[in-house]
């Protein structure tokens, strides 16, 4: 059977009493309606913060200053209009905000900006600069991306059309290409004195290091070979630079399915000359590959030391060498990650969110952590039950970061070496905000089939029925973590609040953190037959669903599941395999081919092949939900915008077709012109209220006086 419900047809559910449910003690609207804040950002100088908030889908630039740090909305931007505002920074004299609004900076393809309000004229991806002090409009400084402050605090570097362009930074003046590249030019790095700008020029299967100097002077190319190189780092003096190199593309074709080490080292160059050395290579094992976590391998020129990231030790670990060369230290030794780095302004510490902390749970925590750059004495500056991430340094070396709790939405805060942190913005939380209705879930570990140990959170309110609805959540990406309170990611932050307002209905929740996410170590992060190479880890989520089964609370014939993106995926996985267990479902934005995509089907593109082509192709229909749809007998909600630039419209086009022919039951929801993320707060709301209403009506019973 398919069901297609129009808008129309949607908020009328919304707004119709569910089956089986008294009047819930708070709606999605509420627990919705705190603002969302990112892109925390500090001046080098003073006590000056700016980062963006997400008001009800109304974005826009706020700043504090210290010591009072009172908050200040400095941009008017007033409606819910889905574009975003990224690249938030401070000049380094403090005065000016420089940030981007529009785009899609989660993206796998297209850099155009969404338009999921449909408008006549799209929006564009454009660069802006707003006083710090307030007072007066943005100014308008030209369509591009991804800028760069010059020290001087007088001009912005930034990309359009894959060249550099410059600009004023108050926009005095039109913008004009600084110089132009062969290829596609990207990280833009000033140099200390703002003389000279390095970036990345991408040639295809290669790219170099470049810099610039004046108008009459040839870029100068470091070390030019057929590698490609990346992240470039100036010295603190500015006569050097530091760079990642990777072989190039090129090569037979190797075999799909064997996990093979990917070569990777740090070079440090004469930035006048161009003449380079190696100071690291990367160790040949699986482990000595590039990290894939937050900012790859976070290249940093310290005061004296080099530091970067690595997954040498089985852990995402910051390392430090000397800038002359020499062996690697360790610098957070242990059983926890670092991401989200931030180097202090004078290169002597570095402060990272990290799941570490004394209390066992902490590993489903993020702390604010600071380690001094040559030595191993990693200190957890805010340890509790709270979470922290995206620490940044501001100018006199104090510590400001975003935080939250299991009911306090985030918000920016301010550390202090004695008593509590300073929260900044708490009365922008709404006075209906339900924070005392909010339950705090807690950490469960238990194992799958195959004796991985896997830890969820465990979402229940009190009372209620003696047999209870069950709700499994799977989170996407699939390097993700959720976590024991409110997420730091806008997008999972979301599936917290929905998670919550399920609870708060009368099911049990329980948000699974399947191996290929992060947070438990490389082998957790890249498992054997993961994915499209033989899904093992939907292994975790059925081990989920079966801990469920056995909780005296839990009705096991009403056991349901969500997920976007890869959580989709996985939600459909469980659908076609394990109907008998998984009693309905909704799919968001999931991917149900394996095949449809070049990346994971491995097309033939020439004469040379794979040796293991075909095993692979097979292997990767055998993972895809599309290929087990004969066992697929719930019933499901489709979910997808159709702008969407991660997982493809198409998937969810041709699974709806199949299960139609099928007669298997289904529902579906597009959203026109929305994409992956779901840029408007009203989108968001109607997603998640569907969800919601699609869950309780195939898995809550007819009216009894004792439901929730």
């Amino acid at each position: 059977m398919t069901r297609t419900l129009s808008s129309l047809a949607i908020f009328a559910l919304i707004a119709a009493p569910l089956p089986a449910q008294r009047s819930a003690d708070f709606t999605i609207e509420q627990i919705r309606s705190a603002p969302f804040p990112n892109e925390l950002t500090a001046a080098a100088t003073g006590q000056r913060l700016a980062w963006a908030f997400n008001e009800r889908g109304q974005r826009n630039i706020w700043v504090a200053e210290g010591p009072e740090f009172k908050a200040r909305r400095i941009t008017s931007y007033l409606t819910d209009d889905g574009q975003e505002l990224t690249s938030v920074m401070i000049s380094r004299d403090g005065n000016w905000v420089v940030y981007v609004r529009g785009g899609d900076h989660g993206a796998n393809w297209t850099d155009l900006a969404p338009n999921p309000s449909s408008l006549p004229t799209p929006p564009k991806v454009q660069l802006w600069s707003v006083p710090f002090a307030g007072g007066a409009a943005p100014r308008l400084l030209a369509e591009g991306d991804e800028p760069v402050i010059s020290p001087r605090s007088d001009v912005v570097a930034f990309l359009t059309g894959g060249q550099v362009s410059l600009v004023k930074i108050d926009g005095s003046a039109a913008a004009k290409r600084l110089f132009f590249a062969k290829g596609t030019s990207s990280e833009p790095r000033w140099s200390p004195d703002g003389t000279r700008l390095a970036f990345t020029s991408g040639r295809g299967d290669h790219s170099f290091i470049g810099v610039y100097s004046n108008d009459s002077t040839s870029l100068t190319w470091i070390a030019p070979t057929t590698s490609r190189d990346g992240s470039p780092r100036w010295s603190p003096d500015g006569s050097r630079l530091v760079f990642v190199r990777r072989p190039g593309a090129g090569g037979p074709p190797g075999p799909i399915l064997e996990p093979r080490h990917q070569p990777w080292s740090i070079w440090s160059a004469d930035a006048r000359t161009g003449e380079a050395r190696q100071l690291w290579k990367a160790p040949e094992t699986l482990r000595g590959s590039p990290p894939g976590t937050e900012g790859g391998t976070n290249l940093h020129w310290a005061a004296g030391r080099i530091v970067w990231l690595s997954y040498a030790d089985g852990w995402p670990h910051l390392y430090s060498a000397p800038e002359s060369g020499g062996p690697p230290l360790l610098l957070t030794p242990g059983d926890y990650m670092a991401e989200y780095i931030t180097l202090s302004p004078d290169g002597k510490f570095l402060v990272f969110a990290g799941n570490a902390g004394k209390d066992a749970d902490d590993v489903d925590r993020r702390h604010v952590v600071k380690v001094p750059v040559d030595r191993a004495a990693p200190e957890v500056l805010t340890p509790g039950t709270g979470l922290e991430w995206t620490p940044v340094v501001m100018g006199d070396g104090s510590i400001a970061y975003l935080g939250a709790t299991a009911q306090r939405p985030p918000l920016p805060m301010v550390h202090r070496d004695a008593g509590r942190p300073l929260v900044i913005g708490a009365e922008r939380i709404p006075a209906d905000y339900p924070t005392d209705q909010l339950v705090t879930p807690r950490k469960v570990v238990f194992k799958a089939a195959d004796g991985v140990t896997v830890h969820g959170q465990l979402f229940e309110k009190a009372g209620g029925t003696a047999k209870k609805p069950a709700v499994i959540y799977v989170h996407g990406g699939p390097p993700r973590q959720m976590l024991l309170g409110w997420h730091y990611s806008d997008y999972y932050a979301n599936a917290y609040a929905l998670n919550q307002r399920l609870t708060n209905m009368g099911f049990v929740v329980l948000s699974v953190n399947y191996r290929l996410g992060i947070g438990y170590g490389y082998e957790f992060h890249r498992p054997a037959k993961g994915g499209a190479q033989g899904a093992s880890e939907y292994q975790d989520v059925k081990a989920a669903a079966e801990w469920l089964r056995l909780q005296p609370q839990v009705d096991s014939s009403r056991i349901g599941i969500y997920g976007g993106s890869y959580g989709g995926y996985l939600t459909a996985l469980a659908l076609a395999w394990d109907s008998g267990i998984f009693a309905a479902g909704v799919d968001i934005h999931g991917v149900h081919d394996w095949t449809a995509d070049g990346r994971f089907a491995a097309p033939q593109q020439r004469y040379e092949e794979a040796p293991d082509r075909v095993q692979a192709l097979e292997q990767a229909w055998k993972s895809s939900p599309v290929s087990s749809l004969a066992t697929w007998k719930s019933p499901v909600l489709l979910i997808h915008g159709d702008d969407d630039r991660n997982v493809r419209f198409s998937q969810t086009v041709d699974l709806s077709r199949r299960l139609a022919a099928l007669g298997v039951e289904f529902e579906e929801i597009v959203i026109p012109d929305d994409n992956h993320h779901f840029m408007k707060h009203a989108n968001w709301l109607r997603v998640d209220s569907a969800t919601a209403e699609f869950l309780a009506r195939k898995l809550m019973r007819k009216a009894t006086s004792t439901e929730p």
